[in-house]
């Protein structure tokens, strides 16, 4: 049985600090929240890597505030993943770096930057989270693809290719459009992640919509994966929710019991398995990691 490590996808979420339900009264910076997480889970995912890029110091600063054994999954860069990127979220020399028609646009996408210039991201990506990884502390690379990201060979090329622009780093692949793992298209899609030892990320989210993959579980490297989003099937895919609104669920303990067996299979399948409550809102998902931990004491 493989290690099994619950915990969210952020602990620095307005609406937890908010509800002053789990940060106890001296934890109002962030040096004393992430060192008050870290007592009570284990890992944790990090969020604002997928809207900024990280940097040394606060990296190495989160290697300070954490015990010796606590894991960070990062989240990968927008524009790494193929999402709309505005220029507030580059570094300020890359913008000004920027050829004159894309400085003019609201959004830019990967496939407009100038190859130098995307290299450097990238470098700058991986550099960023290098204390991380010298302390033993960085899980995964999650890359999460949008739903317009469809299977085929360009995009299992493009997936490699980031593989390879991190060589010491492992990347964790989480697809949002079904048709990666429908009847079609199953078999290939894990057969290609499992033949280059990439991690499947299984998740659990609502259920009807073209981007909800179904809840399978499968291990296709030796550290799996398991993300929770909620259950918020109205606010899923309504156009104008918010992000809080979208994740807005509070797993009951009959939910949470569907996936026990699930995890044991998973965990007994990996060397490591990541269990994470992306339904951050409030303390929705401090509840349900505590919840799920106390079903693998």
């Amino acid at each position: 049985m493989g290690e099994i490590l619950v915990g969210t996808c952020s602990w620095t979420d307005r609406t937890l600090i908010e509800s002053d339900r789990f940060y106890p009264d001296w934890a109002h910076s962030a040096e004393a929240r992430l060192r008050y997480y870290a007592i009570q889970f284990p890992i944790v995912e990090v969020d604002s890597s997928y809207y900024a890029l990280p940097n040394e110091k606060t990296s190495g600063l989160w290697v300070e505030r954490t015990g010796d054994n606590f894991i960070f999954d990062v989240k990968a860069f927008r524009l790494f993943t193929h999402h709309p990127t505005q220029h507030n979220a580059l570094p300020r020399d890359i913008k000004e770096a920027l050829p004159s028609q894309l400085k003019e646009k609201t959004n830019i996408y990967q496939r407009d930057m100038p190859a130098e210039l995307l290299d450097e991201l990238w470098k700058r990506f991986e550099s960023g989270l290098l204390p991380l990884d010298s302390a033993g502390k960085l899980g995964v690379i999650l890359l999460q693809f949008p739903p317009w990201f469809f299977p085929g060979d360009q995009q299992q090329e493009y997936i490699l290719s980031c593989k390879e622009r991190l060589p010491q780093y492992k990347i964790a692949i989480e697809f949002r459009h079904n048709s990666w793992v429908n009847e079609q298209n199953r078999e290939r899609t894990l057969g290609f992640l499992r033949d280059n030892n990439l991690p499947y990320v299984c998740v659990d989210q609502p259920q009807g919509f073209k981007s909800s993959l179904p809840p399978i579980a499968e291990a296709t490297s030796d550290i799996g994966l398991v993300r929770f989003h909620g259950r918020n099937t109205q606010m899923w895919e309504k156009k104008g929710a918010t992000v809080t609104e979208r994740f807005n669920y509070l797993y009951s303990e009959e939910e949470l019991l569907e996936w026990v067996p699930q995890i044991k299979e998973l965990a007994s399948r990996t060397r490591q398995l990541h269990v994470l409550f992306n339904n951050c809102y409030e303390d929705s998902a401090v509840s349900n990691a505590s919840q799920m931990r106390r079903m693998f004491d």
